[in-house]
């Protein structure tokens, strides 16, 4: 049994009362200070990075096929929330603006992994209605594991 390889990343964002947290295939965070009612797979505003900022070593393992990825979504208010996904060698990692998680394989340079086992429509609800706040904060803790 081969060692296992771990990467973290942690990004800060914070809610908007226009949160709806509804779409059935992502769920994104950016950068942007502002939500439209469109934005039906955005749960958090003001993200301090983009994927392109994500750390070099966590970057190298994303874009590894055989790589698990977690997703720890944590409110300040307590709520919380884990996705199960995975990298793709596919993954270009180049947006500035946004981190996308997607149920699908599809792939663009906001994408940070592929086959989610949840979009913004099965987060925890609870964890939905503190990010309609616009004053929670949000953290999100990646792990990156390849065996």
């Amino acid at each position: 049994m081969s060692p296992k390889i771990i990467e973290t990343d942690i990004v800060i964002a914070q809610g908007n009362k226009l949160v709806k947290g509804t779409h059935k295939s992502t769920f994104e965070l950016t950068k942007e200070d502002y939500l439209t009612p469109r934005g039906d797979c955005i749960i958090a505003i003001k993200a301090n990075k983009g994927v392109s900022s994500l750390s070099p070593s966590i970057k190298n393992l994303l874009r590894k096929n055989s790589t698990k990825v977690y997703i720890l979504l944590v409110t300040d208010k307590g709520s919380f929330d884990i996705v199960k996904a995975q990298g793709s060698e596919k993954l270009k990692l180049t947006s500035n603006i946004s981190l996308v998680i997607r149920k699908s394989s599809y792939i663009d340079g906001r994408t940070l992994a592929i086959k989610a086992n949840k979009a913004a429509k099965d987060l925890n609800r609870e964890l939905i209605n503190d990010l309609r706040n616009p004053n929670t904060k949000l953290i999100v803790i990646i792990v990156a594991i390849q065996n």
